[in-house]
């Protein structure tokens, strides 16, 4: 996918990208996701809560993209954290986003399933 044009095109090559997501084939597809809109430096997929929020802490990201649902328990805790150190961040999730935005005013939610292109602008907006 072409993303010239946009101010932030040039530096999303060398994105280091968190992906939290409990479904690992969805995780998978992500990566691909991310790779085929032109991020290809790095790509860290946690899979549970425990890992996302220890690589949220611990771990040195430009963005986040969320599940919101993560086998039944919100991702929430990995979003405070993000918040705190200041990574901007996204939620996907299938279901309605009203609590997310409850909760996280302001913060773009994707409908899953999403297309390159909702990705790409919704990274845009974060990398302003």
């Amino acid at each position: 996918m072409k993303t010239s044009g946009a101010p932030w095109a040039d530096r999303i090559r060398d994105l280091r990208v968190l992906v939290v997501e409990d479904d690992t084939l969805v995780g998978l597809f992500l990566e691909a996701l991310f790779e085929s809109i032109g991020v290809g430096q790095t790509i860290e997929v946690a899979h549970s809560l425990d890992s996302a929020r220890w690589l949220a802490q611990s771990g040195t990201f430009d963005v986040a993209l969320l599940d919101v649902n993560l086998g039944g328990v919100p991702s929430f805790p990995v979003a405070e954290v993000l918040q705190q150190r200041g990574i901007p961040f996204a939620f996907a999730s299938g279901f309605a986003g009203d609590e997310v935005q409850a909760r996280f005013p302001g913060v773009p939610v994707l409908a899953k399933p999403f297309q390159a292109a909702e990705l790409a602008a919704v990274l845009g907006g974060l990398l302003g």
